[in-house]
């Protein structure tokens, strides 16, 4: 308030002078400069240079310890897929590229997991160093019940110990790591098989949807006559014992997601079989046609004449700039930029993917499904976290036409970690941050995604703490109006990726503040999955395009925060503000009032939990045999920020028993072995059956004092409008949560920064003094390298 009452006083006092100026009359403003004076001051506030180069590579430093969690090599990939190839393992392997839906072929490979009862012992003592193993799915299709199966391949590298065991032991949904092969994900070789029976439907009916929807035909996934794409949602089963889609058709181009025509094939492809599959039937104009035969005599009747053409061109929903839409003033001049001034403050080992920030260290590795992980996560060398990665983004659609109203996506099935993509300098990441690359494997071959995982520091927009003391006596005219001033530069290191899975962008953010805080956000962009529009369906979506309806959903995005507070016995303190009536002697005529209280307890069960109305009730890990200075149980804090939601249906038919994970806000589990994942890649189809059931993890067993599991929800509930168009806003689409130290230290963690400022009045000089303690001002020139030049092409390393 006192700022704003000064900006608003300068603001009238210029005001003023102006206006006096206007009659003639003169008025002269003078604002004395603020000087360094006396022998207690050191150093110059500002530093000169020629250039402020904001691309020096940061420091190095060693890790202390090898990165365990380290994705496997090309080396060893290519080791692998050799291996199983080989007939001696017996696997009767089809090359992908060779084949059908009835061969057995690898899915993927990647690395499996550790199981952190083998990695503690190695990281805080002497233990052996675990031991590395490849995860591996592979499609069944040549057997009598054909399944697809995970398995587990090593120890790394290959040599005469290596064996194949299938990977059972993480799931507990009954059918260990096979999955029936209805309920497997949709690979070349089962998007092709779909045509046998797609594209000659649509043919048949070639001159029915041209007619109907301005010219659309579809023959085949690869047919050059085809003027519409097909698309569809998951899950494409429900229990693994059949197999469904409902396939929608768009016009094609980048903004396809945009472009959907109001038609609908609803397909049974139950099997390997494809002679066995069948049509259930056509949707169109709010209509379920069970065969070609009623569609086309509605057709004839003229009954398919649709209200709202959809229309085909798309450079309206580019990302870039349209001129018809004028210029907003200034908008030529260059935006704010946020730079390292003064040189990287961060150090990393390149080969260990390790980093050490103000106190903060941690190791990052990365999975083709899950992206990054974070792991033995330290400030001031004491252990917070073991692990911290994300699990599921799933997002769940409603509407009243067969796509939007059974579609749940989970974008970990769809190998979102793959689609982390190459980064856009002082856009996507500010100019001179250390980029990374991201590799995968895809067959025996590694993709390298160059610059696909940036590391920066920058100013949050605060100072991290601030108090200005006001003098004792009244204020004069001419006085400074403060007897000291304190402000301490806040700063963050930031590690961020962006992953593209398919129509949606989802930016990744992990922000390590100076204060021992550690905020985890996402935000979504991208092109809304809409639907056809109808006038009627409002209560579904709005209107955003000439024949689009933004379709509501969900997104629901978990994550897992294994806390070790100091080791790993810990409890989850559950601390409730109460207004409680009582009476105070000292306040005798108040009679009975209300007054806060604290009201903590340990949770002792594992349970799944939901944020207290009004945010009355606060969530510590903390370790109860270790205490600050004051007595008090040190720990770490749980603060929901913005948009922390769960799935909006509880009962829904496609998410029935898959997604417990996204139906609170968070969870607290012991920590096992057994359950390394909230989900599995094959749950999304596998609503009514999970393969991973989240619910199971909950069996009353006493978590105080024990190694305890957080499982958070992040998200956004997608109330849709035409500023979706072309693409949903990062500002607005965004949910965060913050870890923050909570009696874990003895004071603030802000004492022992030298980035700030301490200002104090020489009244009788009319000077400011002020300490820097040594930190110097940069003034230089800074060179920014043009972003797109930077760009590199995604390569791929062969065997």
């Amino acid at each position: 308030m006192v700022i704003r009452n000064l900006a608003v006083f300068l603001f009238f006092l210029i005001f003023f002078k102006v206006a006096l100026s206007s009659f003639g009359y003169g008025v002269s403003i003078s604002i004395t400069r603020l000087e360094r004076a006396g022998p207690a001051l050191h150093g110059d506030s500002q530093k000169s240079c020629s250039t402020c180069s904001l691309y020096d590579a940061a420091l190095t430093t060693k890790a202390p310890k090898p990165n365990v969690w380290a994705p496997i090599s090309p080396e060893d990939n290519a080791a692998v897929w050799n291996w199983l190839h080989d007939p001696a393992q017996g696997l009767n392997l089809t090359l992908p590229q060779h084949a059908k839906i009835n061969d057995n072929q690898i899915n993927w490979i990647d690395t499996l997991h550790l199981n952190k009862s083998d990695v503690i012992s190695f990281l805080d003592g002497s233990g052996p160093k675990p031991k590395s193993y490849a995860r591996v799915i592979i499609y069944e299709g040549g057997k009598a019940e054909p399944v697809a199966q995970e398995y587990m391949v090593g120890p790394l590298p290959v040599d005469s110990d290596t064996k194949i065991e299938k990977l059972d032991y993480i799931y507990n949904g009954g059918m260990g790591g096979a999955v029936p092969y209805n309920a497997r994900g949709v690979d070349a070789a089962r998007r092709l098989a779909l045509d046998d029976i797609l594209a000659p439907t649509m043919a048949d009916i070639a001159d029915i949807t041209s007619a109907v929807f301005s010219g659309a035909k579809y023959y085949g996934f690869n047919d050059n006559r085809s003027t519409i794409t097909m698309n569809f949602g998951t899950p494409i089963s429900l229990d693994g014992t059949e197999a469904h889609i409902n396939a929608v058709f768009h016009f094609p181009g980048p903004a396809l997601y945009l472009l959907p025509i109001d038609f609908y094939v609803m397909i049974d492809w139950t099997g390997t079989d494809t002679s066995l599959w069948s049509v259930k039937g056509f949707v169109t104009k709010e209509r379920f046609f069970p065969s070609a035969k009623e569609l086309r005599a509605a057709f004839e009747a003229g009954e398919l004449e649709q209200d709202f053409q959809q229309r085909k061109d798309y450079d309206w929903a580019l990302v870039k700039y349209q001129p018809e839409l004028g210029e907003r003033p200034l908008e030529s001049r260059a935006a704010p930029q946020s730079t390292e001034i003064g040189g990287k403050r961060y150090k990393v080992d390149d080969e260990e993917k390790y980093v050490e920030y103000m106190g903060w260290s941690f190791y990052i590795s990365h999975t083709r499904t899950l992206g990054l992980m974070f792991y033995d996560i330290r400030f001031r060398g004491e252990r917070i976290l073991y692990e911290l990665s994300m699990q599921e983004a799933a997002s769940q659609y409603g509407g009243f036409q067969p796509k939007a109203a059974s579609t749940v996506f989970h974008d970990a099935s769809f190998s979102l970690g793959s689609d982390v993509f190459p980064l856009v300098e002082g856009f996507d990441c500010p100019f001179g941050s250390t980029f990374w690359n991201m590799t995968f494997h895809e067959g025996n071959r590694t993709v390298v995604h160059p610059r696909a995982i940036c590391l920066f520091e920058q100013d949050p927009g605060h100072p991290l703490s601030r108090h200005r003391a006001a003098e004792r006596t009244s204020v004069e005219s001419g006085a400074w109006g403060f007897e000291n001033l304190g402000v301490v530069k806040n700063a963050e290191l930031n590690v961020r990726f962006i992953a593209t899975v398919g129509n949606y962008d989802y930016i990744f953010n992990y922000a390590f503040g100076l204060d021992g805080s550690l905020e985890i956000s996402v935000r979504a962009s991208g092109y809304l999955m809409s639907s056809p529009y109808y006038q009627d369906q409002g209560r579904f979506g709005p209107r955003v395009q000439q024949a689009t309806q933004g379709s509501l959903h969900d997104h629901v995005i978990t994550f897992k925060a294994d806390f070790d507070i100091l080791n790993s016995t810990n409890s989850l303190q559950r601390s409730e503000l109460k207004a409680v009536p009582q009476t105070q002697p000292w306040f005798a005529k108040m009679g009975t009032f209300e007054q806060l209280e604290l009201d903590s307890s340990v949770v002792k069960e594992e349970q799944q939990l939901n944020w207290a109305p009004n945010h009355e009730v606060m969530y510590t890990v903390v370790n109860s045999k270790a205490t600050n200075a004051w007595g008090e149980k040190r720990g770490y804090r749980i603060i929901p920020g913005k948009s922390n939601i769960h799935l909006s249906t509880m009962k829904s038919p496609w998410s029935r028993h898959n997604m417990a994970f996204a139906k609170s806000h968070f969870a607290v589990t012991h920590q096992h072995d057994t359950e390394p994942f909230a989900n599995s890649v094959h749950n999304a189809n596998l609503p009514w059956k999970p393969q991973q059931d989240f619910l199971k993890f909950f069996d009353d067993e006493n978590i105080d004092e024990e190694d305890l599991v957080v499982w958070f929800n992040l998200g956004m509930h997608h109330f849709t409008r035409a500023e979706d168009i072309p693409v949903t806003l990062f500002s607005e689409a965004v949910s965060s949560i913050t870890f923050a130290p909570q009696n874990f230290f003895d004071r603030a963690q802000d004492g022992d920064l030298k980035n700030r400022r301490w200002i104090v009045p020489n009244d009788a000089a009319n000077t400011l003094l002020f300490e820097n303690y040594g930190v110097v001002l940069p003034k230089c020139h800074i060179d920014l390298n043009e972003p797109a030049s930077e760009m590199q092409k995604i390569y791929i390393t062969e065997p």
